[in-house]
C-alpha cells in the first residue's frame, strides 16, 4: 500500500497508521488519557497478517494482525504524544466520528492531532511513561 524501498519511510508510514489507530482507541474510551501511544515490536513476517475481513477496507490499509500474544521483551520502542499534544488529541478524538462522516471541519480538527509527531522512548522508559 506504500510504495517505497526505504525501510525508514516504511516504518514512518506504519507509525503514522498506528498513531491514527491509537486515536481511534482513545476516542472509544472516555476514561483513556488523551494521548496516542504506539508500541513498536519486532515480530517475524509470518506472524503479521492482513485481516481477511478488512483487506479491502480503506481504513485498514497497512493494518496487520499479530498471530498471537507479544511479550514486552519484543518491544523495540514506544512512541507517545508530548504533553503539548493533549488538547489537540482531545479535540481530534471528539471530532473523529464527524470526520468519518465526511465533515471537512471535523477532519481539519483530526488533522491537527496528526500534526504532532510522536516522541520516541526506549523500552526501559516504559515504567516512567506509565506514571
Amino acid at each position: 500500500w506504500y510504495v517505497s524501498d526505504d525501510i525508514e519511510e516504511l516504518e514512518y508510514a506504519a507509525l503514522s497508521r498506528a498513531a491514527a489507530a491509537s486515536l481511534r482507541l482513545v476516542a472509544g474510551d472516555p476514561e483513556a488519557p488523551r494521548r496516542r501511544v504506539v508500541v513498536a515490536v519486532d515480530v517475524a513476517d509470518k506472524d503479521a497478517v492482513v485481516d481477511p475481513d478488512r483487506g479491502l477496507d480503506a481504513g485498514a490499509i497497512g493494518e496487520v494482525r499479530i498471530a498471537g500474544p507479544v511479550v514486552l521483551a519484543k518491544a523495540a520502542a514506544v512512541h507517545a504524544d508530548a504533553d503539548d499534544a493533549e488538547a489537540d488529541v482531545t479535540a481530534a478524538a471528539a471530532a473523529l466520528g464527524a470526520a468519518d462522516q465526511g465533515d471537512d471541519d471535523a477532519q481539519f480538527v483530526v488533522d491537527g492531532a496528526e500534526d504532532h509527531e510522536l516522541l520516541w522512548f526506549g523500552i526501559q522508559e516504559i515504567p516512567s511513561l506509565l506514571g
